[in-house]
C-alpha cells in the first residue's frame, strides 16, 4: 500500500508527496506536529498541516532569511531569530564570524526537540556556544528587549495559530524599537499567488515604520506556489547599495551568492505591483 502526504495549500489546491515512513506525530501545547520521511524531499517537518522544512530544499529558505540582511548590515554582532526552532536560520547566521551572539526564541520546545533528533543537518548548530536558545514567546521577547539587536529575523509559520501576532503592525513597531539605531529586520512574507493581500498589508505596515523597505524572492518547491517572498525593513542600510565585491563567497552555500544578493530584489511585475 502506498502512503501519501498532501498539504492543502488552499481550499482547492495542494501538493502531495509519497511517504516512506511517519517518524512522529504529536499534538503539542501549540500545534499539530509531524515528522515524516518522504521519497522526494527526505525528512519533512509539518506543523498544522503545513510543510515547514525538508532536508532536500531547506537551504533555500534558510540562506535567504539570513544572508541578505547580514551582508547588508556592516557589523551584525547581535542577532535574534524569532521562531525557527528547526535551527536552519541559526546555522546560516553562524557562518558570519562577526556575529558574537545569536538568540533563538521558539515558542514550541517540541519543534526544537524533534528537529535535533530527526533533522540534525539543519539543527546541528543549536548547541553552539555562540547561540542562546529560549523556549518562549517571541512577541513578548521583542516587547521586553528594546535597543538590543543589530539584526532580527522572523522565521514564522504562516499567519495562523501561534504565529498570527507575528504579522501584525504592532509587532513590526516592536521590532523597530528592539533594533539598535542602525538595525535591520527580515521576515518571511508568504507567496504572491495565494497570499497577495498579506504581502500588500505587510509592505504597507512596514513602510509606515521603517525608512527603507525592500521585498525579495526565492524559489522553494515545497512552499505554496514555489515562489516565496521576504520583506526587509532597515533603519539605515539599503541592501541594493551593497557592494557585491564586499560579500564573501561561502562554499557551503547552495543558493545565495554575491551575484544573487541584488538579483533577488528584482521581482516579477505582478509582485512589484503588490509592493507599491
Amino acid at each position: 500500500m502506498e502512503l501519501w502526504y498532501t498539504e492543502k495549500q488552499t481550499p482547492v489546491f495542494g501538493i502531495t508527496a509519497k511517504i516512506r515512513e511517519t517518524l512522529v506525530t504529536e499534538k503539542t501545547d501549540f500545534q499539530d506536529l509531524a515528522m515524516i520521511d518522504t521519497e522526494e524531499f527526505g525528512r519533512m517537518l509539518v506543523l498544522d498541516g503545513m510543510v515547514m522544512t525538508t532536508v532536500k530544499d531547506e537551504f533555500v529558505y534558510h540562506e535567504m532569511v539570513a544572508h541578505p540582511a547580514l551582508n547588508t548590515h556592516p557589523n551584525p554582532k547581535h542577532v535574534l531569530v524569532v521562531g525557527g526552532g528547526d535551527g536552519g536560520v541559526i546555522r546560516e547566521v553562524l557562518k558570519h564570524p562577526e556575529v558574537e551572539k545569536a538568540v533563538l526564541v521558539e515558542i514550541d520546545g517540541k519543534v526544537i526537540e524533534y528537529s535535533k533528533k530527526y533533522l540534525p543537518e539543519i539543527a546541528g548548530e543549536l548547541d553552539n556556544p555562540r547561540v542562546e536558545v529560549m523556549v518562549a514567546d517571541g512577541y513578548m521577547h521583542i516587547i521586553e528587549n528594546k535597543n538590543t539587536y543589530d539584526v532580527i529575523m522572523v522565521d514564522s509559520t504562516e499567519p495562523v495559530g501561534p504565529a498570527a501576532p507575528l504579522f501584525e503592525k504592532g509587532f513590526y513597531q516592536g521590532i523597530y524599537e528592539t533594533l539598535k539605531e542602525d538595525g535591520i529586520f527580515v521576515a518571511q512574507t508568504d507567496n504572491p499567488w495565494f497570499k497577495a493581500d498579506l504581502i500588500q498589508q505587510v509592505n504597507k505596515d512596514v513602510k509606515e515604520i521603517f525608512p527603507i523597505v525592500r521585498v525579495y524572492g526565492a524559489n522553494i518547491p515545497t512552499y505554496p506556489s514555489g515562489l516565496w517572498t521576504f520583506t526587509m525593513g532597515s533603519k539605515k542600510y539599503d541592501p541594493l547599495e551593497v557592494d557585491e565585491t564586499s560579500i564573501p563567497e561561502m562554499e557551503s552555500n547552495k543558493y545565495y551568492t554575491p551575484r544573487l544578493h541584488k538579483a533577488a530584489f528584482a521581482l516579477p511585475k505582478f509582485v512589484e505591483d503588490l509592493c507599491k
